[in-house]
């Protein structure tokens, strides 16, 4: 494909770190700039990949969500199926949305051109983008916690500090706020070193979270006795047939977590060197590496009923437990540093993207990743974390457009598009241009996500309709695939790829 890119002829080579982009003289200023224009040089292999996938299930949320699934009442070895089912699903779906960035180097807001239109692809950007802004700083609120039971832990008398009546502002107390603008500040210095220094932080970050998970779950396991182990969180409630329905729920709940690591795949995918060593990637980065820290995460959980006398699903609680102040100094940076990983791969990479997106001549990739970091203090994210019907109805209601958006994505790659992109089209404002459609807005795309989003918002927030709210993203994805891919069909499309 880069061959074909070449001949047409560049005008531009400039570096985004180690990987080379292309700007030619046809891409419009308003459309492009270093960080958003085609790779030339792609250098992730399988195990930078996999890396990326350890940094993204290693997490506080990654143990909480594998301890939650083995608290629901099934049997173990239901659990294990469920789960298994679940992440085959994800690693289906990241092998389909990776390869139209794969293929093409681009990241997601410029290949949803394709299926948006040139300007309307700032629709799914900015939806996005909006997601990341609000769990970028729930995430940072998360790792700040255990920032701050490691400062407790040395310096017992800030515990006034700590008291947000006493010493607090916007709902945070003083050491809080502290603990949050330091790692508010060590996320933005990893980004603003660019991508290099991301893929060295997760190459390094996801296997330092297994081998302290290992030496966790063995203290726990020997203090507790192998005998006191088991794989059932809580009392088996379903048995038989009635287990179905549960073990269906479970599969929901893996897809439904991965659902935004999945839809921001593709601004990783495009580094990869081929969609084989992604693919490759993806097998050991999601069904063998989610299920073995699922194995560690319920033996190190159920050894907390022993040790500490009742079941612990948070690990920086289940660290500040242990009586070492080694290990919980140790347990809570670990945590800490692997929460940092999903915050920048998950909710930092890809809004800088995004709003780079809208209006790329003035947002650079770097400047498009502050907006969304300082955008993040704005909410106050430990009170939208603290309400959990805030935070239910706001991030539940955001993400029901996580599936539309992937399911218009997929069905315009593979059934409209028949895996063909006109690259250079992706980047012009020529209304003679492939994906200029009408005035710059694919309408048909428009009219899909409307309804398709619309309904599992209502599946959201009407009484009545919870047994189906786990599959908020299955009924979105499903309805924008099927929706876009009719309206399309009565559209003709020239989508070769110029010879």
């Amino acid at each position: 494909m880069y061959a074909h890119v070449e001949a047409a002829g560049i005008s531009a080579a400039v570096s985004d770190g180690p990987e080379t982009v292309v700007i030619k003289p046809g891409y419009d200023p308003d459309l492009v700039n270093e960080d958003l224009a085609p790779l030339r040089k792609q250098t992730w292999g399988t195990y930078n990949i996999f890396a990326f996938w350890m940094s993204d299930v290693h997490s506080v949320g990654g143990y909480v969500t594998a301890g939650s699934l083995f608290s629901l009442g099934l049997v173990s070895w239901q659990v294990l199926i469920a789960l298994l089912v679940g992440i085959v699903i994800v690693q289906f779906f990241c092998n389909l949305v990776a390869k139209p960035s794969q293929v093409t180097g681009t990241p997601y807001p410029v290949i949803c051109r394709a299926s948006f239109g040139v300007m309307g692809a700032n629709i799914p950007a900015i939806i996005r983008g909006l997601i990341a802004v609000a769990w970028y700083g729930i995430q940072t609120y998360l790792a700040s916690a255990a920032l701050t039971v490691v400062a407790l832990r040395f310096y017992p008398e800030l515990m006034p500090y700590a008291d947000v009546a006493r010493y607090g502002f916007a709902g945070l107390s003083a050491l809080g706020w502290s603990a949050f603008m330091t790692l508010w500040v060590l996320q933005a210095l990893v980004f603003w070193r660019g991508m290099e220094a991301i893929r060295v932080f997760i190459d390094w970050a996801g296997p330092a979270v297994y081998v302290v998970m290992i030496a966790l779950a063995a203290y726990l396991v020997a203090k507790a006795g192998f005998d006191r182990i088991g794989l059932n969180l809580g009392a088996v409630k379903y048995t038989g047939w009635d287990a179905l329905p549960v073990m269906i729920n479970a599969v929901a709940l893996v897809v439904s977590y991965f659902s935004g690591p999945m839809l921001n795949f593709g601004d990783f995918s495009r580094y990869g060197s081929s969609f084989a060593a992604v693919k490759k990637g993806n097998f050991w980065g999601l069904p063998v590496n989610f299920l073995g820290f699922s194995l560690l995460t319920v033996i190190t959980a159920s050894a907390t009923v022993p040790v500490f006398g009742h079941l612990i699903t948070d690990p920086v609680e289940t660290v500040s437990r242990i009586d070492s102040t080694f290990a919980v100094v140790l347990g809570a940076l670990t945590f800490m540093t692997a929460t940092i990983g999903i915050n920048i791969v998950a909710n930092f990479v890809s809004p800088a993207f995004d709003f780079s997106n809208v209006s790329p001549r003035r947002i650079s990739w770097r400047m498009g990743g502050m907006i969304a970091a300082v955008a993040s203090i704005f909410i106050t994210p430990w009170n939208l974390y603290n309400n959990p019907a805030v935070i239910h109805y706001t991030l539940d209601v955001l993400g029901a457009f996580i599936g539309p958006l992937f399911g218009i994505l997929i069905a315009d790659f593979y059934l409209v598009k028949k895996e063909q992109v006109v690259i250079d089209d992706l980047y012009t404002m020529n209304p003679a241009g492939t994906y200029w459609y009408r005035n710059g807005y694919n309408r048909a795309a428009i009219a899909a996500i409307v309804p398709s989003a619309l309904i599992p918002v209502l599946c959201v927030i009407l009484p009545g309709l919870e047994s189906v709210a786990n599959f908020t993203w299955f009924i979105g994805c499903g309805l924008g695939f099927v929706l876009y891919a009719l309206i399309m069909r009565r559209r003709p499309a020239s989508v070769a790829r110029p010879a």
